[in-house]
């Protein structure tokens, strides 16, 4: 090993995890006072650290041997704990995992923002822990992940096809499932009927180095008014092949509600540029929420904890503070889900949006629901949101955003101080660039209330609410 390899790679020994920090990591400190990133230990453990980066002000290392465990563990529900990356607190109690989001969110607006915070509602944590996704996308593979316990076996493996989840980083390699904890029945039961099936009758798994096989992906999309939509992506047309599995997917499961494919023989395996068609049923479901209806297809955008996204909803409504009377903005409205949940507490609602089948589903919702003090517009906010846009459509007296990860664009910031709505209700899937956003209005508005929400159980994501009004 290099010198350099060497003063890189350190061990430490009996260190104490200190702290949760950003993405799922945890906290510890070396000797000399330096910050350890760990991906797999918990607050509370005593563990050796094996370094693996050393950077300027902190090193990144894994836990290889644990002398005591944290109090605030608890034992993973799920058997593809660890490898799966995708529920990674799911070695934490769930009180603890609401202590570390709140902190979290307190610490990015307080640290990155600077903002002054009033008393900080507790985060609304999630009746349901497990089982609460309504959407799951599943790859099939015919190189399925090994374990460290394989590899080195001299077993013959058989059988190399999965159908589950992407490895983190590994574009190429897939987790084959046997019971995923994220979404309800019949989700694991169709998944791991499609697989055997496909199996027994020799229909090949994809291979995404080589781009071949038959099957890409399927989607199980479920609603709180007991449908399901299932959408198989075949990687070519194979009108024999592709007819038997469908057919087999109807008949075994006739409670699904929407059964539709798509060929993409494209590189990549999204299917926003492709042709969804209708197999058996209709080419959606139904999502309902306080009598208000909301049809969701296969491209559509719906928050994917559906009985959270209704306490969500329900704090951005009551921060908005609305009497009848006024004109309410609703910025990345989505398919208008908030716009609408709003209207009938506000005079009229605008929403915008950069994507059009958004709109168009939006537009297509509120009708649905005989909304008609609602109106959608299309267009990058950035550029559409303007004074000819405030000058059409009037001035408003609320501002609703609920932006993507990455905040909001400084000019729509700007905009919003430049129109001056007397409150603005700040929804936030990432905190750290709420809190960038929120700096450059702290001169004009005051932070009133803020709100965790925590939308996904057992991992790291929260989402938070803030109220501003004018100074």
């Amino acid at each position: 090993m290099s010198r350099r390899n060497k003063a890189r790679k350190q061990v430490f020994e009996n260190v104490e995890v200190l702290d949760a920090a950003a993405k799922g990591k945890t906290i510890a400190k070396a000797p000399d006072g330096k910050v350890i990133f760990l991906p797999n230990a918990v607050p509370g453990d005593v563990v050796d650290v094996q370094t693996f980066k050393k950077r300027k002000a902190y090193f990144e290392g894994k836990a290889t041997v644990f002398h005591k465990l944290s109090d605030k563990r608890t034992e993973p529900a799920c058997e593809h704990f660890g490898t799966c990356g995708g529920c990674k607190w799911q070695n934490m109690g769930y009180e603890h995992q609401l202590f570390y989001k709140q902190k979290e969110v307190t610490n990015n607006l307080t640290r990155i923002g600077h903002i002054e915070l009033p008393e900080v509602t507790p985060i609304l944590g999630s009746a349901k822990q497990y089982f609460y996704r309504n959407k799951m996308e599943f790859s099939f593979s015919d190189r399925r992940w090994l374990t460290q316990e394989e590899v080195q076996s001299d077993e013959d493996l058989g059988d190399r096809n999965a159908l589950g989840f992407h490895i983190p980083g590994m574009w190429d390699k897939i987790l084959d499932l046997n019971k995923c904890h994220l979404q309800a029945d019949p989700s694991n039961a169709i998944r791991n009927a499609v697989k055997q099936f496909a199996i027994e009758n020799n229909l090949e798994f994809f291979n995404t180095r080589n781009q071949t096989g038959l099957l890409r992906t399927m989607m199980i999309r479920t609603s709180t008014t007991g449908e399901i939509m299932v959408l198989v992506q075949f990687f070519k047309e194979d009108k024999p092949k592709r007819e038997l599995l469908l057919d087999f997917i109807a008949e075994t499961f006739p409670e699904i509600t929407s059964l539709q494919y798509v060929i993409n023989g494209k590189a990549n395996d999204t299917i926003y540029d492709q042709e969804v068609i209708c197999y058996k049923g209709t080419d959606h479901i139904f999502e309902e929420m306080e009598g208000l209806k909301f049809k969701i297809n296969a491209k559509s955008f719906y928050q994917t904890n559906s009985e959270q996204a209704y306490e969500l909803y329900k704090i951005t409504r009551h921060f908005a503070g609305l009497t009848g009377n006024e004109l309410v903005y609703d910025l990345y409205t989505g398919t208008g889900t908030i716009a609408q949940f709003v209207a009938k507490q506000a005079k009229k609602v605008v929403g915008v949006e950069s994507v059009p089948d958004a709109i168009t589903a939006a537009k297509e919702n509120a009708q649905l629901n005989n909304i008609n003090n609602v109106e959608f517009f299309v267009g990058d906010m950035k550029h559409v949101f303007n004074n000819d846009f405030i000058k059409t459509h009037g001035h408003p007296d609320v501002i609703i955003t609920d932006p993507p990860r990455d905040g909001m664009h400084k000019d729509v910031v700007q905009q919003i101080l430049n129109i001056a709505p007397n409150r603005v209700v700040y929804v936030s899937c990432n905190s750290a660039t709420q809190a960038r956003d929120l700096a450059l209005m702290d001169a004009d508005y005051k932070v009133i209330k803020t709100q965790a929400v925590d939308m996904f159980p057992q991992t790291f994501h929260v989402e938070n609410v803030v109220l501003l009004e004018k100074r």
